[in-house]
């Protein structure tokens, strides 16, 4: 009986001692651990291949066990962040949670005890995270977002810096090797919601809203919804009808046409848009729909102009402002960020052109590219103004906020109409001297009412698009690619000169525009710091 007892009690023993060494494997501490009875070698073999590399001998046990952690305890991988420091001064291993998805493990050096990260600062550097993508994706200009991004870490006492790339963010805590990589992608533009989270960063920075508020209004701020559809087609047909009334179309069953056509690209854009995918399918789908339209009024003579009645609607397609926002990303020596943006913009003008032309293909028609009228002063004005108000509503602009780009558009079109009609000025050159007003205008008042530069300074200079030259351009390189040998000797100079027009009126469009934002940041900066 004596003996059974002493076997009991040592049992007993020997489940309270294993019970005290796995709490002690799997408590998080600061000094090395010891992983005896782990089997590290299977753990060491999963991380390796999981990282993609090679582990130094001396930390393989411990890395082994975090992997363990994470995957294997659900009560610690729940956690909205977890870190632990195993080697001082050699390597941690982060688990982040950012907008509601889990990243990939990463692996960071030279960080010591001193420089981590306390974690209630994980949810502050969340918040700052989430504020910096929704601006990135929505049209904000890289700097403001980077500058609205600093501002709320200091208010919030994480410091922080933001390393904006095409599709990521990455955030990282000043003095640490912290960081947080959020996946964005800036190919949205929505000032609705740009505004909103402005607001709010403002609203924090000032003291007028909690830091614990500030997530949730921001997460609110990101589900805000579009325009919508009904609003976005009609707008669309109407700012397709008014650039053709600025090149020259005056008929009433031309002007529907392109309505038609432009309300039925909306749609399809729309309805694109909901089912997901390659954002590229919506301009190549919409330009497919004005080719056809535009080839058939041409070979049933529903309209003398043909060529405009497939041009302007695929006009509201072209993508200015990623145009303008890597332009000034560009002068900022952003560099890859910039050719990134202005890639994406050339793509997209590159499915606009390949859409106009497979439809007029499809259709059997060819589209003579003629000349463009000159409009009547009072005509071009206030077509100018219907297309401002337009490309407002398709980037979301508030109601009450649609007077400012198109009294600046109006004013813009005066300019440059007086400026080719009186003083017989070039294209470009009048095109540079209006945009160089619209940004001396928009430069100051936009960091008023908290909107993205880019989106409110294409609205109102989008009637001087050269979306015209453009399509005509691709228009005679198809007509010369279908006629062959046999093609006029008049078609190559003819390619040559609307490209060459096409490139100098955007190149002249958007140094007139960013050149006066470029100056009045350098001057805010500059008042700031004396």
């Amino acid at each position: 009986m004596r003996i059974q007892l002493n076997t009991r009690l040592r049992r007993v023993r020997q489940i309270k001692a294993q019970a005290r060494d796995r709490r002690a494997n799997t408590r998080p501490t600061t000094d090395r651990l010891s992983f005896r009875r782990s089997p590290v070698i299977q753990r060491q073999a999963a991380l390796s291949q999981l990282l993609d590399t090679d582990l130094e001998p001396k930390h393989a046990e411990y890395r082994a066990e975090m992997y363990y952690r994470f995957f294997d305890l659900p009560g610690l991988f729940a956690r909205p962040n977890i870190q632990y420091i195993l080697e001082p001064g050699y390597t941690r291993i982060s688990n982040a949670i950012v907008l509601g998805m889990r990243t990939d493990i990463s692996l960071r050096g030279g960080m010591n005890e001193d420089a981590t990260p306390r974690r209630g600062s994980m949810h502050e550097v969340d918040t700052i995270a989430l504020a910096a993508s929704l601006l990135f994706m929505h049209g904000q200009t890289t700097e403001k977002t980077v500058v609205a991004a600093q501002q709320l870490g200091r208010t919030l006492g994480v410091p922080v810096r933001v390393l904006p790339h095409w599709d990521e963010l990455v955030v990282e805590l000043d003095d640490t090797t912290f960081s947080e990589i959020v996946p964005a992608a800036p190919r949205g533009v929505d000032m609705g919601k740009v505004l909103a989270v402005q607001t709010i960063v403002h609203q924090v920075c000032d003291g007028t809203m909690s830091t614990a508020a500030a997530r949730p209004a921001l997460v609110a701020a990101g589900r805000m919804p579009s325009v919508g559809i009904l609003r976005f087609a009609v707008f669309a047909a109407i700012g397709a009808a008014s650039l053709g009334v600025i090149f020259g179309v005056y008929d009433v069953a031309s002007l529907a046409l392109i309505a038609m056509s432009a309300g039925a690209g909306a749609l399809v854009r729309r309805w694109l848009g909901k089912l997901g995918g390659n954002p590229f399918l919506e301009p190549l789908s919409a330009a497919t729909i004005a080719g056809l339209i535009g080839a058939v009024a041409g070979r049933l003579h529903l309209s003398d102009a043909q060529s405009l009645v497939a041009f302007c609607p695929c006009m509201v397609l072209v993508p200015g402002p990623h145009i303008l926002n890597g332009a000034i990303d560009l002068a900022r020596t952003r560099i890859p960020l910039g050719l990134a943006r202005l890639t994406y913009a050339g793509l997209i003008v590159l499915m606009i052109c390949t859409g106009l032309l497979i439809g007029t293909g499809t259709a059997g028609g060819a589209l003579q590219a003629g000349p463009s009228a000159a409009a009547p002063f009072a005509a071009d004005v206030i077509a100018a103004g219907c297309a401002v108000a337009s490309f407002g509503t398709f980037f979301s602009m508030p109601w009450r906020l649609l007077p400012l780009p198109i009294a600046v558009g109006m004013l813009a079109h005066a300019a440059r109409w007086a400026l080719i009609s009186i003083l017989s000025a070039d294209v470009p050159t009048a095109a540079f001297f209006a945009c160089l007003l619209v940004g001396l205008i928009v430069a100051p008042i936009v960091d008023r009412l908290r909107l993205p530069f880019a989106a409110v300074g294409f609205s109102a200079i989008v009637s001087m698009m050269p979306g015209f030259y453009l399509f005509r351009a691709a228009s005679t390189l198809l007509e010369l690619v279908t006629v062959g040998p046999r093609a006029s000797a008049e078609l190559v100079p003819a390619v040559v000169a609307n490209g060459v027009t096409a490139f100098l009126i955007i190149l002249a469009m958007t140094v007139g525009l960013v050149l006066p934002r470029m100056l009045f940041e350098r001057f805010a900066t500059a008042r700031q710091t004396a």
